[in-house]
């Protein structure tokens, strides 16, 4: 059971990867007030961050928040949070998470950000943390999910997702530390659902265009 308080001022935040998805969230919690420790694995990028607050490879236009804190120390990042945020994408999260799972905290909430399925083993992407973070429970960890573009989110455009755990109190954590007036989190125990319906939209909305392109009408 997960009994933590929500504080600005004293909740601890890591976040992992910094596409444009990553960049989006982590910024989001930044412009809150939390102190955001963020991974960024392209040097460059980090170095762009850090100096002129903006990360224009993956989220142009978007002024970051003085919270928002780059590096290119992956176990400092995970080490003594309260919540860690993994935004990697679904190919190598497994190898990226292998470096830095046995420094994440026994009561550090983990949440995934992360669509896809893994193609050798066909889990999920909380399959693949609970594989490769030592003693990580059902209990601490969370999925992030929803229709949303990072760009909208960065530019505060009214925005629903889901956080889905198998823990009520976990998922009512993570919806308190992510919810803004224009960032409303919804809750829900189905985390597999929620992981694939995350995985397969981008194969529905494929295959409509598709459909639609060769004019084969609404019914099919």
């Amino acid at each position: 059971m997960i009994s933590k308080q929500m504080d600005v001022n004293t909740t601890a935040i890591g976040v992992v990867g910094a596409g444009s998805w990553g960049t989006a969230l982590a910024n989001l919690l930044a412009s809150q007030g939390f102190h955001v420790e963020h991974w960024v694995y392209e040097e460059d990028v980090r170095q762009q961050m850090a100096t002129e607050r903006v990360n224009e490879r993956f989220l142009p236009g978007v002024r970051l928040s003085d919270n928002l804190h780059p590096s290119g120390d992956l176990v400092a990042v995970v080490s003594d949070k309260d919540l860690v945020l993994v935004v990697t994408p679904s190919h190598v999260t497994r190898q990226t998470m292998q470096r830095c799972g046995e420094a994440i905290g026994a009561q550090t909430v983990v949440v995934s950000a992360s669509k896809g399925i893994e193609n050798q083993t066909h889990l999920t992407m909380s399959g693949v943390l609970s594989e490769v973070i030592p003693g990580l429970s059902r209990q601490r960890l969370a999925v992030l999910t929803g229709p949303s573009f990072a760009k909208e989110v960065a530019r505060q455009v009214p925005t629903v997702v889901t956080v889905a755990s198998g823990s009520p109190e976990t998922a009512a954590y993570v919806q308190q530390v992510f919810a803004t007036p224009y960032f409303r989190v919804y809750t829900i125990e189905d985390m597999i659902g929620a992981e694939l319906g995350a995985s397969v939209k981008n194969v529905i909305a494929i295959a409509a265009g598709v459909i639609d392109g060769l004019g084969l009408g609404l019914n099919t």
